[in-house]
């Protein structure tokens, strides 16, 4: 690949990271909910996500869900059924509680890892686009896994990147989200945001 045509791709996958979307819309609520340090392993969850489906799409299984109506279907109904499950858990979450700064609401690391994955890998439309949008920078006679290195590395480095200035930006809002009015209201957004996107996925063609 050359320099140029990698800067084409960086400058895309810009655009791309920082479109709203449900990894996004997670990292914000685990950002106000847990803090950043504790939301990093949201984002490492949803870069583990982002990985498989490049390493999904480049092996050329993208081309399946893009043709296959059932394929399509069952990863469509995964994706929907868990976004609509975590707005509803999301929902029913009592409001924060701060000491100081600081946010006290406990989570696994392993659980946020999990529900960042999730988010990212079960988007079947996710994994059309990148069918879609990658092979316009491969090159079938180059390394397919030094071109897969460098796709995915600048793709999921650059999303890493902004999900944790999104955490950032949603931490500094915790003691404010922290009155119980706010900070319930917060929670029933952000759950019906994420009920939303599942309906919305769940509605949506190849």
């Amino acid at each position: 690949m050359s320099v140029e045509l990698w800067i084409i791709y960086l400058l895309a996958s810009a655009a791309l990271c920082v479109t709203p979307g449900p990894n996004s819309l997670l990292v914000l609520t685990h950002g106000a909910s847990h803090g950043v340090r504790k939301t990093i392993y949201t984002s490492l969850g949803g870069a583990l996500g982002f990985i498989l489906i490049i390493a999904v799409c480049m092996a050329g299984l993208g081309a399946l869900l893009a043709t296959s109506t059932t394929a399509f279907n069952i990863v469509k109904w995964i994706g929907a059924a868990y976004l609509i499950y975590l707005g509803i858990m999301t929902w029913r979450s009592p409001p924060l509680i701060t000491r100081g700064a600081k946010v006290q609401l406990a989570a696994r690391g392993s659980k946020l890892f999990f529900q960042g994955f999730m988010s990212a890998a079960s988007n079947p439309k996710g994994i059309i686009f990148f069918a879609a949008f990658l092979p316009q920078f491969v090159d079938p006679k180059g390394s397919q896994l030094l071109q897969f290195v460098i796709l995915a590395g600048t793709f999921v480095t650059f999303e890493f990147l902004f999900e944790l200035v999104l955490a950032s930006s949603a931490s500094t809002l915790a003691p404010w989200l922290a009155k119980s009015s706010v900070g319930r209201w917060f929670n029933r957004i952000t759950g019906a945001s994420f009920v939303v996107i599942g309906s919305v996925l769940a509605t949506a063609e190849k």
